[in-house]
């Protein structure tokens, strides 16, 4: 009986030694995935708009694509807002689609949240994930070689998503940051898909009731940022440290 229990412990063994040596084989390096948090998080939360599968920059983990959820992380319905008028005179959270048009955008890009839905206590980031602060796109700015070049490393290349010329981009880091253009705050209009993407963080500007973000551009190959709170922005999580 204990002969048998060994060869089967060692064909187990065997098993998973050729099956880790296949899965290194096709995965890059810089991609990790996590099924089982993949499995969780989309049973919890808006299906499929939670990946499992994260890229490693630096010592961070990014989500591969922009947050889809409309719920907040305890399961409340964030307002999804479509009226122009009302848009501009929100000052709680909300989503929409660009030009509100599901269909059209909303596989590819993801929700565009004002900052009311990224500061609300309920929590936009599913658990175990956050929303990065200033610091924490600094950081990335930063391992990517500065704000002068980052955005291109950042950006997915070609023109399939972005306008030509698309300057510098290489998605050398695997980011793969595609334009989801914005919604004005102060009109609730739509403007820039494909010429300029934005991504929310979580810092207040100080002395403002405004908050960073940072913004990449289809003409540079830079990093720039602004604040704004009203504005429809994408949101690109970050994994928790452990």
């Amino acid at each position: 009986m204990k002969t048998t229990l060994k060869t089967g412990l060692a064909a187990m063994v065997l098993l998973l030694a050729i099956s880790c040596k296949k899965e290194n084989s096709i995965i890059p390096s810089y991609v990790e995935t996590n099924n089982t948090s993949s499995h969780a998080l989309l049973t919890a939360l808006d299906k499929p708009v939670i990946p499992g599968d994260f890229i490693m920059i630096g010592t961070q983990k990014w989500m591969l694509t922009n947050l889809n959820v409309s719920r907040y992380r305890n399961g409340e319905l964030i307002p999804q807002v479509t009226d122009t008028a009302a848009w501009a005179a929100l000052k709680t959270g909300a989503w929409c689609w660009y030009n509100n048009d599901s269909a059209t955008y909303g596989a590819t890009y993801g929700k565009l949240y004002n900052w009311y839905a990224v500061n609300d206590p309920r929590g936009l980031a599913p658990t175990g994930w956050h929303i990065p602060s200033d610091v924490e796109w600094i950081t990335l700015s930063i391992f990517l070689g500065g704000d002068a070049v980052a955005g291109g490393k950042m950006k997915e290349a070609g023109t399939n998503h972005w306008k030509s010329p698309n300057t510098n981009a290489t998605n050398s880091s695997g980011f793969t940051a595609l334009p989801a253009g914005i919604r004005r705050g102060h009109t609730g209009t739509f403007t820039s898909i494909g010429r300029i993407g934005n991504w929310w963080s979580s810092t207040l500007k100080p002395g403002t009731r405004d908050a960073w973000y940072i913004s990449l551009n289809f003409n540079s190959g830079a990093i720039s940022s602004g604040g704004r709170q009203r504005a429809g922005l994408s949101v690109r999580c970050l994994k928790d440290s452990i």
